[in-house]
């Protein structure tokens, strides 16, 4: 369920490309809709858990520089840059995350289910940083050679199918060096 949340603003952006016949005014009517609808995730994540998440703080201040310059000027480019935005962001934060305090940021987020040696978690958060370089510089290659009705499936299909094979390679890596899978106080 919190994935299906987590992905609200991207879905709403695909439904709102293909309401208008002109895709060239799909691109705004669905920029206007990202921004909304990550602005009402922001503000339903915060009455349930009374707590803000960073990815969703993250991605409604690039939809909102971004959309807005996309909406102000008349100019899809800058909407086209937010997901590169933002998986570039994620790769400077995993790669800092890797030499400020005692734990990288996948062995942060993932320690209390699995244990593997310390050279297994450096080598998964690195991953991501390539990872997420990586989409962000595939966006940018859909964005600048493509039109935006494939760059729109590209951003939801490719960069989603993308991103689930990947977590499945990482799960068969990893399964190699568990040691022990925590009970979670069963």
């Amino acid at each position: 369920m919190k994935f299906l949340f987590d992905f609200f603003p991207v879905v709403a952006f695909f439904i709102a490309f293909y309401i208008p016949e002109d895709r060239e005014q799909g691109i705004y009517l669905a920029t206007m809709v990202a921004i909304a609808a990550s602005f009402i995730q922001v503000t339903i994540y915060w009455f349930i858990h009374h707590r803000f998440e960073r990815m969703h703080l993250i991605t409604l201040a690039l939809l909102v520089i971004l959309g807005g310059a996309t909406l102000l000027l008349h100019d899809e480019r800058f909407i086209k840059l937010k997901p590169t935005a933002v998986n570039w962001i994620f790769a400077l934060v995993f790669l800092g995350s890797q030499y400020i305090g005692g734990k990288n940021l996948v062995q942060r987020m993932m320690e209390q289910s699995v244990t593997v040696p310390k050279t297994v978690w450096t080598t998964l958060n690195m991953s991501w940083v390539a990872f997420f370089i990586t989409m962000g510089a595939a966006n940018l290659y859909v964005a600048s050679n493509y039109s935006s009705e494939v760059w729109v499936n590209f951003k939801l299909f490719g960069i989603l199918g993308l991103t689930f094979v990947f977590v499945f390679a990482q799960a068969i890596y990893m399964s190699r060096y568990v040691n022990e899978i925590k009970n979670s106080g069963e």
